[in-house]
């Protein structure tokens, strides 16, 4: 049971770890490719603070890693399973989508 517990807590801390916007955006972004704080600024658009903030977030739940090259920090996806993670809840969200869309097709032809 002890066990059982752990597991949904990591989970939990996990989930809460990857709800927020911008870190999902990074988190996109990096399973694209290994990227420094100034790439994710531009490609994200984003101010560089905010995107330390959550990049700081991301690193405190071991969801991302950063190594030092030079006077820079490379980040990276701590698991590459996470690109699959987000491209499931595409999925996910996608079925969602045609759902909806069915259903108001539906209701237009009631009509």
């Amino acid at each position: 049971m002890h066990q059982y517990h752990n597991i949904q807590l990591f989970k939990a801390d996990f989930f809460k770890a990857l709800a927020h916007p911008l870190r999902i955006r990074i988190l996109e972004v990096l399973s694209e490719g290994d990227k420094n704080v100034n790439e994710l600024q531009s490609i994200l658009g984003s101010e560089g603070s905010a995107v330390s903030q959550q990049l700081s977030v991301l690193r405190n739940k071991n969801v991302v890693y950063g190594l030092k090259e030079g006077t820079t920090v490379v980040y990276s996806l701590r698991d590459p399973l996470i690109k699959d993670l987000l491209a499931v809840a595409k999925q996910i969200f996608d079925n969602h989508l045609v759902d909806a869309i069915s259903l108001l097709e539906g209701m237009r032809k009631e009509q």
